[in-house]
């Protein structure tokens, strides 16, 4: 594994209890950061920054904008700055026809995969750009590229998340703060329990090497474009798709 450098740097990872945004963090503390857990769950959040090492536990729904910054000010507090913002917690939010999709479930889904990181990132971007230096890395989906049948709430939503990177990017281009996103195929996270069998086979066929991508090739992805080696990309939108992506 080859070694990042983000020795000093303060990362926030949400949804870092589980799945991508574990292994992201675990790759950042590898790599040299410091990492701050956001995520609803208590007991999983607490835990894996005891095991990290280098972190620290917050726990708040992304949703609420009060919690979001008590979160941010309790970072602060503990780390003293923010450098990375990972925005990767999400939800998949069950499969139906998209006349099937009960409303409320259309918009949790959307809530939690766009609305919950822009919030995130109006309330710590600005710390960034005080700072003069930042990354940003958004952690999108293919589905957001191509539209996954039987998921239009969720293919909307990392569709919407791609088009935030792409004008933050665009907004933040001579501050020093970079903004990119990545748009992995299908990994095999407790996100799966949210989906059919049917749905799960049906992403795999789609994937040319025939495997569901791992959380650790994503963290190995998303630290490097979190680290100053990534210097000139900004609004990018990074393929992880095993060949599924066309453009």
């Amino acid at each position: 594994m080859n070694r990042l450098d983000l020795a000093g740097r303060v990362a926030v990872v949400t949804g870092a209890a589980r799945g991508i945004g574990l292994a992201i963090a675990r790759r950042a503390i590898d790599s040299g950061a410091t990492v701050a857990v956001w995520d609803m769950d208590r007991t999983a959040a607490e835990a894996v920054a005891a095991s990290l090492g280098r972190a620290s536990a917050h726990v708040l729904d992304l949703t609420d904008e009060a919690a979001i910054g008590a979160a941010h000010a309790a970072t602060l507090a503990a780390h003293g700055r923010v450098d990375i913002l990972v925005n990767n917690a999400g939800i998949t939010g069950g499969n139906a026809p998209s006349w099937e999709l009960p409303v409320a479930e259309w918009k949790r889904v959307v809530e939690v995969n766009l609305v919950a990181p822009y919030l995130v990132t109006r309330a710590i971007v600005p710390g960034m750009i005080a700072a003069g230096y930042g990354r940003v890395v958004n952690i999108a989906s293919i589905a957001g590229k191509e539209g996954n049948p039987n998921a239009s709430h969720y293919s909307a939503s990392k569709a919407g998340l791609i088009g935030f990177t792409k004008s933050l990017g665009k907004e933040l281009a001579k501050t020093g703060v970079l903004a990119n996103c990545i748009t992995p195929a299908a990994a095999e996270t407790d996100l799966f329990r949210q989906m059919t069998p049917d749905q799960i086979a049906w992403m795999r066929s789609k994937i040319p090497m025939d495997r569901f991508v791992k959380v650790e090739e994503i963290a190995a992805m998303a630290c490097w474009l979190a680290s100053e080696e990534c210097s000139f990309s900004t609004g990018g939108v990074f393929d992880i798709s095993g060949g599924r992506a066309v453009y």
